[in-house]
């Protein structure tokens, strides 16, 4: 489908946006975020073997949804175990983790440092899209495969207020692409998948996930190097 016929496309009752890599973005490599503050606790790395060593162990670590619940673990310990767990690996795999005199100290500032503004950045079409949409009557909805720090890091980014709801999949117990997160987040809007639209920057969780659902879904690749057009959005802007 084109950006042309996009634009002929009645509008949604809600539209469902991913967070990270939508909404907002990362103002650094996660690689140098580590490095800098494991220097603080004395440690050197690589910025670019932390970044790698993260990536194979975030891909490779299962989804951050929990569907058996531990009734002794509240949902935010069990995300900072999740957490804790991928960022040990990380430093496993990049060869510095015995260098920690205080790994969990380390842990717990990088923790707190992700749900702060700092390492955060609104994409320019974000807020003049949302406010376009909002003023059209649409009621608008976040579905990410992220942790309840999510509430916290769209509140201090001025986000929050857009949103009729947040689904998250830590909360929900499913992870993207399952239909299951898509049809908690249209059952909080009582809407059918007809009457939505999701938009998101992953091809496989956000875009092939809605689809599956009945919900009118585009791919935002703001890179616009993929050969994939189909619902195809450069940015938020393009989708009129």
């Amino acid at each position: 489908m084109t950006l042309q016929s996009q634009k002929k496309l009645t509008l949604p009752k809600v539209i469902f946006l991913d967070a990270m890599g939508t909404l907002f973005g990362i103002k650094s490599s996660v690689g140098e975020i580590y490095q800098k503050i494991a220097l603080k606790y004395g440690v050197k790395g690589d910025a670019n073997h932390i970044n790698a060593a993260f990536i194979n162990s975030f891909k490779t670590a299962p989804p951050l949804a929990f569907q058996s619940r531990d009734v002794d673990l509240a949902i935010s310990q069990q995300e900072f175990i999740w957490w804790q767990k991928i960022v040990t690996e990380t430093f496993c795999q990049a060869g510095i983790l015995d260098n920690f005199s205080n790994f969990s100290s380390f842990f717990a500032e990088l923790y707190i440092h992700f749900s702060t503004e700092k390492p955060w950045y609104i994409y320019p079409d974000v807020i003049p899209r949302l406010q376009n949409w909002q003023q059209q009557g649409i009621q608008l909805g976040v579905i990410s495969n992220f942790d309840s720090r999510l509430n916290q890091v769209l509140k201090v980014l001025n986000l929050s207020n857009f949103f009729t709801t947040i689904t998250i999949s830590s909360l929900a117990g499913f992870a993207k692409p399952d239909p299951n997160i898509f049809k908690i987040a249209l059952a909080k809007h009582n809407f059918t998948a007809q009457q939505a639209w999701h938009i998101g920057d992953s091809f496989v969780a956000d875009y092939q996930g809605a689809k599956k659902v009945g919900i009118q879904s585009f791919w935002l690749n703001r890179s616009r190097l993929s050969t994939k057009n189909e619902n195809h959005l450069p940015n938020l802007s393009s989708l009129g």
